[in-house]
């Protein structure tokens, strides 16, 4: 096998994959957070219906690289590939929220002042339009960002 052919393979390991959303995301996240488990540990603490839906997740994550199955037959999240499935999230404490959150969180105040106090006195117009730009611009960047993102998955 060629160099080359061999970081490609590489590359294929460490992509992100598609299928690591929803109840799969859900799934590696229980997994993350409290350790190998067993299958039926995985349903119940989920609350999945069946023990066939867990394992249909578990199946999912394996596929993708990103879980492993361990001698005793417990399921094992593999951490290096934490960073790659969570990317576009950040974690406060057991929680995972998106980063945006932050943005929206940031501009909604700052806007809703500039366009009260622009009722007022005009102004404040120039303040408004200012916060207005700036909130698309990185909106913008970051849907690029996520855009990009999805293309080197397909």
């Amino acid at each position: 096998m060629s160099q080359g052919e061999a970081q490609a393979e590489e590359g294929e390991k460490r992509r992100p994959s598609a299928a690591i959303k929803g109840n799969t995301l859900r799934v590696y996240m229980f997994l993350l957070r409290h350790g190998p488990s067993e299958l039926r540990e995985v349903q119940r603490g989920l609350g999945l219906s069946t023990a066939s839906l867990a394992s249909y997740h578990l199946e999912k994550l394996i596929e993708a690289k990103y879980c492993i199955q361990n001698e005793r037959g417990q399921y094992c999240p593999v951490r290096e590939a934490s960073g790659e499935v969570l990317e576009g999230y950040s974690r406060i404490g057991a929680h995972l929220v998106p980063q945006l959150l932050f943005f929206a969180v940031l501009f909604t105040p700052v806007i809703g002042y500039f366009a009260i106090m622009a009722l007022y006195n005009g102004a404040y117009v120039v303040f408004l339009a200012v916060a207005s730009v700036a909130l698309l611009g990185v909106l913008w960047f970051q849907t690029a960002k996520v855009w990009q993102r999805l293309s080197n998955l397909s």
